[in-house]
């Protein structure tokens, strides 16, 4: 049997603490084997078109996570033509060979209060377990507040590996993510400020170097090194 493998898509407008704190939730809680990144190309429900180019965010996403051997990034929603559907990414995954109970879409809480409106909703729940990262405090029903119905698939993450056999099912997480947007982190720069508590430090200095986010290259003695 395949490994558990988490996914977690995103923009990726810089990648930053938050997406990795959630990475290290979900492994966490689920005992996830490994993670997959996966950049998305055109993100359907953004309505701010990305600042970076593709080839930038999927290079800031290596960088995060080049000191974590348990995650890695894809390309598949890059190398897509058209709007980048979930639908599409866990179909695929099917095709190369992987089950859906194998399969972990991490998302935030945020993100899955407008599931609904999500393509091939309800279908899409089918298609893999979906985790929950909510933060301490957060309720179910905050959560699915427009879909009650999705109560009844809620199990508990206990820390321990999911059953990989099963009907999928939806994991609620409570975690203490740092509060950190891509948007806080682009006016940020765009102010001159520092990003160092935002992203990881290979990140920040690839954001420098390429003037990225109108990043001026202001980086000094060790931070010079890449």
């Amino acid at each position: 049997m395949r490994p558990a493998l988490g996914i977690l898509g995103g923009t990726f407008d810089p990648i930053h603490f938050g997406h990795l704190d959630a990475v290290d939730a979900a492994r966490t809680a689920l005992a996830l084997d490994e993670v997959m990144l996966v950049p998305a190309h055109d993100q359907p429900l953004r309505t701010v078109e990305p600042r970076a180019s593709v080839c930038e965010r999927f290079a800031l996403a290596v960088l995060a996570v080049q000191d974590r051997p348990e995650c890695r990034v894809s390309d598949m929603e890059l190398a897509r033509t058209g709007r980048s559907y979930t639908e599409d990414t866990l179909g695929a995954l099917h095709r190369a060979g992987r089950q859906p109970s194998q399969l972990f879409f991490i998302l935030g809480s945020d993100a899955f209060a407008g599931i609904a409106d999500w393509r091939g909703y309800p279908a899409l729940l089918d298609l893999a377990h979906f985790v929950v990262i909510a933060r301490s405090g957060t309720a179910i029903e905050d959560a699915t507040r427009r879909t009650p119905e999705l109560r009844a698939r809620v199990s508990p993450a206990t820390g321990e590996q999911a059953d990989c056999t099963g009907a999928t099912r939806i994991f609620l997480v409570h975690a203490d993510t740092r509060d950190v947007s891509s948007t806080a982190i682009r006016e940020r720069l765009a102010r001159g400020g520092s990003i160092d508590d935002m992203v990881p430090g290979a990140v920040a200095r690839h954001i420098h170097k390429h003037h990225l986010y109108r990043a001026v290259n202001s980086l000094h003695g060790e931070n010079e090194r890449v």
